[in-house]
């Protein structure tokens, strides 16, 4: 194939008066190509209006186009490659061309069938794009694989990223609340793939029956819920680089952190660090456009979104209320009766009457009963013997004090009084707060009277402002007493039987300063009207 250097030759050797027969055999080239050099100053493109003739493999090319179209049936994983088709070529049509005609026939047909695209620009403040990526990240206990919600701004490209413990929907919901409060704007439409957490049934095209929470969630927000096409990651492309921008820049090398909320410090730095570069061709920074997404974009509402999932209960004959393969202890009046469980990201709540009657740390594991001491205690004075077979109170980390205190009873009152005045002292704890209940506790202690009425006594006044301090009671006593005027006792006994007189001499003996409890024998039943 001649160059550019071949016709610049031929050019200047005609210039220089050369026949075409001198080139022709000082260069080695025919009279074509000294006639094309005349014309052009540099080669022509070589272009076919036919394809070049096959005369082995033109037979057999409906047969590969067969399979071609079988193909498009098949799983994935079990077409044909080129390779394959050549050999059904020689053990089945006998063909005897070679390979690469086969290969550069599938190459044709691949390039005509590849998919091309045309470009686009949203608008400000009208559309984010959503999903899940996921890194490895080095805890104390290890390394684990966490997933991470990125939510990305289709004009500015502007992220956000947060790791969460799972893909489930309260997760998405908690994930969403905190991308718009990051954001302090709310997007026209939020664009997903087809996760089943959030849309529960995919129909023909678009139409989706979304999952009742995120539907909530769309609605209290007021965005447009959107889907991607199945099997079509490129209608939501600025999500997708974001996520290889997670796994290559923000988590390279592997994040070293002690929680999640460390790891999401660190994701939120990066993704503000973000907005100071330019993408896409763009003549100013992420940031600067981010700016005018958030001026056309929708205002946050008054108050967030409660970001649970909530579904009915029924409490069983232990307490226990089901959630997620697990069980969450209740108050003993709301045994046996329906209730709403709500699942959060980190805890659950179980609600009855309109009012949140207990409140859990969320649990992934399964078939885990999650409960809580003070839920029990008023079934507990009935069954004392739990207090030493139940994992609930055998388990439950108190101060010393109370381990000190059932010593105590037990040694004194033996071990069936005993153990009853201290499930009394713990019933305290349902009202009052552990540190309270452990300063009666020792209160009594100090005093040399440690049981369950006296340990109640000094709780309570201990809460209402009038107990004494622990400190008063352990500090040495400094206390003097006068000694009695007991003249006046003479005198009283004296004028005892003179009648009248004695209700004006008792005025007399209380003007003069005495007590004032004196003055009372007059009262009728008093002292003042015994006998002599």
């Amino acid at each position: 194939m001649r160059t550019v250097d071949d016709f610049a030759r031929i050019r200047q050797a005609l210039r220089d008066g050369l026949s075409a027969r001198q080139i022709a055999k000082q260069f080695g080239v025919g009279r074509d190509t000294i006639r094309k050099a005349k014309s052009y100053a540099e080669p022509p493109p070589s272009t076919l209006s036919q394809p070049r003739p096959a005369p082995v493999f033109g037979p057999f090319r409906s047969f590969v186009d067969e399979i071609l179209a079988a193909d498009e049936a098949a799983p994935r994983k079990q077409r044909h490659t080129a390779s394959q088709i050549y050999r059904r070529l020689v053990a089945e049509k006998g063909y005897t061309g070679k390979y690469d005609q086969v290969r550069r026939h599938l190459q044709q047909k691949r390039l005509d069938c590849r998919e091309t695209f045309i470009p686009l620009e949203h608008r400000p403040g009208v559309r984010t794009e959503a999903d899940f990526g996921h890194i490895h990240v080095d805890f104390p206990d290890g390394r684990r694989r966490v997933p991470i919600l990125i939510v990305t701004w289709s004009y500015s490209n502007a992220p956000f990223a947060i790791a969460l413990p799972t893909e489930r929907t309260e997760a998405i919901l908690h994930g969403l609340v905190e991308a718009f409060a990051f954001f302090e704007r709310v997007p026209v439409e939020l664009w997903w793939d087809n996760p089943k957490t959030v849309a529960i049934h995919l129909f023909q095209g678009r139409q989706r029956t979304l999952h009742p929470r995120y539907a909530a969630l769309a609605s209290h927000y007021r965005f447009t819920p959107k889907f991607c096409l199945p099997a079509t990651a490129t209608e939501k492309p600025r999500v997708e680089n974001r996520v290889f921008d997670l796994q290559r820049q923000w988590a390279t090398p592997v994040p070293r952190v002690h929680d999640h909320a460390e790891l999401n410090a660190h994701l939120r730095r990066c993704c503000c660090s973000a907005r100071g570069r330019t993408c896409g061709g763009n003549a100013v920074s992420v940031g600067v456009r981010f700016e005018q997404d958030q001026a056309a974009a929708l205002p946050l509402p008054g108050h967030p979104f409660d970001a649970c999932v909530m579904q009915p209960g029924q409490v069983d004959k232990y307490q226990t209320a089901p959630f997620d393969g697990n069980r969450y202890s209740v108050p003993r009046r709301w045994a046996f009766r329906v209730v709403t469980v709500k699942g959060y990201v980190d805890r659950v709540d179980v609600v009855a009457d309109g009012q949140v009657i207990a409140r859990h740390r969320r649990s992934y594991d399964r078939r885990e009963r999650v409960l809580d001491p003070l839920h029990f205690l008023p079934v507990l004075q009935r069954k004392p013997a739990a207090l030493d077979h139940a994992p609930v109170y055998r388990d439950w980390p108190l101060p010393p004090a109370f381990a000190e205190l059932r010593r105590d009873l037990e040694a004194r009152l033996g071990t069936a009084t005993g153990v009853r005045q201290y499930v009394r002292v713990l019933q305290l704890l349902d009202h009052h707060s552990i540190e309270s209940v452990e300063r009666g506790i020792r209160i009594c202690q100090a005093r040399g009277r440690a049981d369950a009425v006296a340990v109640i006594t000094a709780v309570e006044r201990s809460v209402s402002g009038i107990g004494v301090s622990l400190d008063a009671l352990t500090a040495p006593a400094n206390i003097s007493v006068p000694l009695p005027d007991l003249s006046q006792f003479d005198r009283l006994l004296s004028h005892s039987s003179k009648g009248v007189d004695d209700h004006e001499r008792c005025q007399c003996v209380v003007a003069e300063g005495q007590p004032e409890a004196i003055a009372l024998a007059d009262y009728a039943g008093r002292v003042g009207e015994a006998g002599p």
